[in-house]
């Protein structure tokens, strides 16, 4: 006999939908165990996509079902993960360059052998759910955008302090920008005019025009910028400062910072999200464990939720009801319910998943 937690405690159960895992199937004896399957959202018209970084891999997760339904073998160390406007294609970043800790030295790193051919952005038909080419993305690609026509990718190159302007047609890289040192998040404008590099190591964040790569700012960010993304109406950039434990709000007509929002003395920020009127910012915090829902009406942190261990990509669903997380040490994603900012579901990914892309179903 199959009983849940409320029969076996004399209350009346609630009525919920079972899914048999397929551990269960496999288990010996007559122990059956069932995974309620709380989370699902059968009318999602959307698929989250997560780069693995250690397994070399792309996790398609299908929200209708909550489960991982295909993984791709797509190159080398796959950070950066982005979605067309229509999903019909996934652009993934690659390295030959070595995987280097936090706790590694510079100079102990720069030991390490790096292999350049493995270097480029993955293009993965979503559709037929194969890996149609590798374009090149400059050296170490770590991060990239896509421009609004999805003409062009911009790519930050963490190992060269550049960042890269590369043609999706011709598969070419049509320039390359010095940016700050050991750039990382790049967020192209809603207007595809300028895009935006974070630099770790400078502390600030580069400006330049879309089109001609040309530099037209650097603003001071704060300790350790991360990621960097856009208001829906372009008027402002929001940038996570890990080691500064804010977000720094910036005019994007003046490139200015206006303020600097704390999130709490133990985060760490990382990825962001925000809701399409710009009134609520999702920002992952790393090693702190935790995703911070801030309210940009009163610029002020509010509610928190543990999601597990080190948070660093994150997105948002489309109606903006659920939140996903990409956890690296632990090798899973997080499920939280924006509504009461609580977990709901975790799904096991590939080997240390680092970035989280959300796109309409192809």
């Amino acid at each position: 006999m199959i009983t849940d937690d409320a029969t076996a405690a004399g209350r009346a159960p609630k009525c919920r939908r079972w899914r048999v895992t397929a551990a269960a199937l496999a288990t010996t004896c007559c122990t059956l165990t069932l995974t309620p399957a709380y989370a699902a959202d059968p009318d999602a018209n959307y698929f989250v996509y997560v780069t693995n970084e250690l397994s070399n891999s792309l996790s398609i997760i299908d929200p209708r079902i909550d489960e991982v339904v295909a993984t791709l073998e797509i190159g080398r160390r796959p950070r950066g993960v982005r979605v067309t406007a229509d999903g019909r294609y996934v652009f993934a970043a690659l390295s030959g360059s070595p995987r280097c800790p936090p706790t590694m030295p510079d100079h102990q790193c720069a030991l390490m052998s790096a292999d350049k051919s493995l270097d480029g952005i993955a293009m993965i038909d979503a559709e037929s759910r194969r890996l149609v080419r590798v374009l090149p993305g400059g050296s170490d690609p770590e991060q990239f955008d896509i421009s609004p026509d999805g003409a062009r990718l911009y790519v930050s190159n963490e190992d060269a302090d550049a960042a890269s302007i590369v043609d999706v047609a011709s598969s070419s890289v049509l320039a390359t920008i010095a940016v700050g040192r050991e750039p990382e998040g790049v967020k192209v404008s809603p207007d595809g005019s300028v895009f935006v590099v974070t630099s770790e190591t400078d502390h600030d964040i580069a400006v330049a025009d879309a089109d001609t790569g040309g530099l037209l700012a650097r603003v001071e960010i704060g300790l350790r910028p991360r990621d960097v993304i856009f208001s829906p109406d372009g008027t402002q950039a929001f940038v996570s400062a890990e080691l500064g434990r804010h977000v720094a709000v910036v005019d994007a007509r003046t490139w200015t910072v206006l303020e600097r929002i704390a999130i709490s003395d133990d985060a760490l920020p990382m990825g962001m999200a925000v809701t399409a009127d710009s009134s609520t910012l999702y920002v992952a915090n790393g090693r702190a464990r935790t995703v911070t829902e801030v309210d940009m009406k009163s610029s002020a942190a509010s509610r928190s939720v543990d999601v597990g261990t080190r948070p660093w990509g994150i997105g948002l669903s489309p109606d903006e009801t659920r939140i996903y997380t990409a956890n690296g040490p632990s090798n899973d994603v997080t499920i939280v319910d924006t509504s009461n900012m609580s977990v709901i579901g975790r799904i096991a990914a590939g080997d240390s998943p680092w970035g989280v892309a959300i796109g309409a179903r192809p």
